[in-house]
């Protein structure tokens, strides 16, 4: 029996990056990992929370990389897109080996494997309780997976923007390398474009800013996190108006 009232966020978007699915490797899936996101993933279905997904694909290829090497930057985005819907295969796989409903919804039609995002029938799913992966992106070159996942979360209507990361929220700079970095607890949507933070890309930030949407930046490594927030509890950084 799910019970809501654990929980101020109804409906969320997830995003987390392809690298966040290598576990310690350098490229690819590592099983074991995408096995604990799962269930990360499933403790908050499990509180009532709809859930809608969006993963990146920079553990297989990234369409900026392969455009910086001299690949034309269509192509090499139409690439990347594929990668996402790699990885979300991956993720369906394992929520459902968890007991959890899931439907990869592809941006770019590819009916054997995938339904093709048609928005109503995607909130219908989240109504039924299943999760959904939203994959390759917008279906459109020039955009990234961030920007996919505030078009998404705003079309769902979701009440937040949950950004998994490796670090605890956002830092004036890069924690990972400077030990007087300082974190914010809440930081406006200006702030994060104009100190030019990389929380997300700047359209998706100004696309969450138009839109009203807060992002919640947290530490995807810190087991129960995702879950622990939807409590109240936790380390994280809200980006707001």
């Amino acid at each position: 029996m799910t019970d809501t009232s654990q929980t101020t966020f109804k409906r969320v978007l997830l995003k987390i990056s392809g690298e966040a699915l290598m576990g310690d490797q350098g490229y690819g899936l590592h099983p074991p990992t995408v096995e604990r996101i799962a269930r990360e993933v499933k403790s908050v279905h499990d509180m009532g929370v709809e859930i809608c997904m969006v993963i990146g694909g920079g553990n297989v290829f990234r369409g900026l990389a392969g455009s910086a090497q001299g690949m034309e930057r269509t192509t090499a985005d139409y690439m990347g897109m594929l990668a996402t819907v790699m990885n979300a295969l991956a993720m369906q796989s394992a929520l459902e080996e968890q007991g959890v409903f899931t439907r990869v919804i592809s941006a770019i039609r590819m009916d054997e494997v995938a339904e093709p995002y048609i928005r109503r029938r995607a909130v219908r799913h989240l109504e039924k309780k299943r999760v959904c992966i939203f994959a390759a992106g917008t279906g459109n070159p020039y955009f990234t997976t961030d920007t996919a996942a505030t078009l998404r979360a705003n079309e769902m209507a979701c009440e937040a923007i949950f950004k998994g990361t490796k670090v605890d929220g956002v830092y004036d700079k890069d924690p990972m390398k400077h030990a007087d970095a300082v974190r914010f607890d809440k930081i406006s949507y200006d702030d994060v474009l104009t100190k030019h933070l990389k929380v997300m890309d700047a359209s998706a930030i100004a696309l969450a800013r138009d839109n009203h949407l807060p992002i919640i930046v947290f530490s995807l490594d810190e087991p129960g996190g995702f879950r622990g927030i939807l409590a109240g509890e936790g380390t994280y950084t809200t980006v707001h108006g």
